[in-house]
């Protein structure tokens, strides 16, 4: 039974409805064109420019071609004698799978851009002002749409009266498109019910969806705007009905490609059973890694496309829904942090303790600070050897979750979630569960991760703004020169308990090897520090 959302503030289409057959017939199309432009979005550092028909892309031999603003044509034509040419173009970058959007190299101020001379051009729109995702949610059938640009206040809920989402095929035409009011607001991250008509659309096996229909969010009354959008309406897979996995985690990456194979090994020897790794559009060998380690069928990776810039809370949100019909429990944590047992007690004797607790939905777990122990080059024996210095005292915590208990606005602030009504945390005592964050690491790799952090504010970690966020460096600021001092920072107390654990359960007897420098793991890890 689909959740019809009887309201009168949805605007139902039938099925026949012209919507519809215009959507069944671009969707079904033999003659459209090899590629087709969406939309381009201008990012700090490049522009990606979405396409409408992702599977017919060419796999290579794509260049970005860049028209000046004095030339404002936004449709141009191979055949006419006064068609615009480029003043420059640049290789485009593919990135896969899926292919649904391209790489090219930052636009010059007001140019516009396009793939093709046959293309319409493009004047490629700010990051921050757009609508970049859209999920099913299949509990309630509802929306959830994340959206940049409504400057909601972080970990409150706004009114969800001033917004609504708007659907269709092509949203640029008003009277192909349906509206639905929203039933929360938070963050970026809006709620909505799904209009039955789209329910049956993308439900029906007869006429299947090729192209999910477009979402977007406009504000209501006076002046009203609509979100540009680059966002699908995504069905999530369906759920396990049986033999959940306990245990499952998700972060979020850009270019931590020869850390992953540390962190994954070791926590699937903790009892990790399934990885949601949200890929931050890294340009490193970080799919490579990841495809490497899920073909072994021994870990169960999942890689997801997320280029989006500062969207770690709405990431893990959106992978929160993903996981939710999978694992029992969630953990959040990044790819530098590890969670640490110091007793005898198992990470499942943990979990299996609060599952027969209901009302619990959510462990906070405290993080200890690590800095770069002394060292000045990246520890080849991996971090949790090669870090062995800390802060005394714990900077903040991370959590697992139950999912299925999370608040329906999927509010969180990164380290934890806000649950429904009735439920609650607990903080987790140090000596049982703890987390050894190796944030402060050689100055080569601290300055690489504080570059376009995801989990701040602040694009640039160099730029002025948010300098007291704890997310900083104590003492460091915003300037990209390395203290005469760093390798002896952040060591208040030597910690050499999972370093001494690790050296037991991992350390190969004959090769003196950890298995993460084996193989493939040793060769990659090696060809980062060369």
């Amino acid at each position: 039974m689909l959740p019809t959302w009887q309201n009168s503030a949805i605007d139902a289409m039938a099925t026949d409805h012209p919507f519809f057959t215009l959507a069944a017939t671009n969707n079904l199309s033999d003659d459209r064109p090899s590629v087709r432009i969406k939309e381009a979005i201008s990012f700090p550092d490049q522009v990606l420019i979405f396409l409408q028909f992702p599977s017919s892309l060419p796999r290579s031999d794509l260049s970005c071609l860049y028209y000046p603003p004095s030339n404002p044509t936004t449709t141009i034509s191979s055949s006419s004698s006064s068609s615009p040419v480029p003043q420059f173009h640049l290789p485009a970058t593919i990135p896969s799978p899926p292919p649904f959007f391209v790489r090219c190299p930052l636009a010059p101020r007001g140019f516009f851009v396009s793939l093709s001379p046959d293309l319409p051009l493009f004047q490629p729109r700010p990051w921050d002002h757009l609508v970049y995702a859209a999920i099913l949610d299949p509990h309630d059938n509802s929306s959830i749409v994340f959206a940049k640009g409504f400057n909601l206040r972080p970990a409150r809920l706004a009114d969800p009266s001033r917004y609504e989402c708007v659907y269709g095929w092509n949203l640029a035409k008003p009277n192909y498109f349906m509206t639905s009011p929203v039933l929360t607001a938070a963050q970026e991250i809006i709620r909505c019910p799904t209009p039955h008509s789209i329910l049956l659309r993308l439900r029906l096996r007869s006429h299947p969806v090729l192209y999910p229909p477009s979402v977007s969010v406009k504000t209501k009354g006076r002046g009203a705007v609509t979100l540009p959008s680059v966002a699908h309406l995504e069905a999530l897979p369906p759920s396990r009905r049986q033999g959940r996995h306990t245990m499952c985690v998700c972060t979020m990456v850009r270019n931590q490609a020869r850390f992953l194979p540390e962190w994954i090994i070791y926590h699937s020897r903790l009892g990790v059973e399934r990885w949601f790794i949200y890929d931050n559009d890294s340009d490193d060998d970080t799919e490579k890694v990841l495809e490497s380690m899920d073909m072994s069928s021994i870990y169960n990776v999942t890689r997801q496309l997320w280029p989006w810039v500062k969207t770690q809370e709405t990431g893990f949100a959106h992978c929160a829904l993903r996981a939710r019909g999978h694992c029992e429990w969630v953990g959040f944590i990044d790819v530098d942090e590890f969670l640490y047992l110091p007793t005898n007690v198992t990470l499942h004797d943990v979990l299996r303790n609060y599952s027969s607790k209901p009302r619990i939905g959510e462990l906070r777990i405290a993080c200890h600070s690590f800095g770069p122990s002394g060292r000045r080059t990246v520890p080849s024996e991996g971090v949790m050897a090669g870090y062995t210095c800390r802060l005394s005292s714990p900077e903040r915590h991370k959590s697992i979750v139950r999912p299925e208990v999370l608040n329906p606005s999927l509010i969180n602030v990164v380290h934890h979630f806000h649950l429904k009504d009735g439920m609650r945390y607990v903080n987790m005592e140090k000596e049982l569960l703890v987390i050894n964050h190796y944030k402060y690491q050689v100055w080569q790799v601290f300055k690489e991760k504080f570059y376009r952090r995801v989990a701040t504010y602040v694009v640039d970690w160099q730029i002025e703004e948010n300098v007291g966020s704890k997310d900083r460096a104590p003492g460091l600021g915003t300037k990209a020169v390395e203290p005469s001092d760093w390798p002896r920072r952040f060591c208040e107390v030597h910690d050499t308990g999972l370093k001494d654990w690790v050296s037991v359960a991992f350390v190969d007897p004959h090769t003196g090897l950890l298995p993460w420098h084996k193989e493939e793991e040793f060769d990659l890890i090696h060809h980062f520090d060369a």
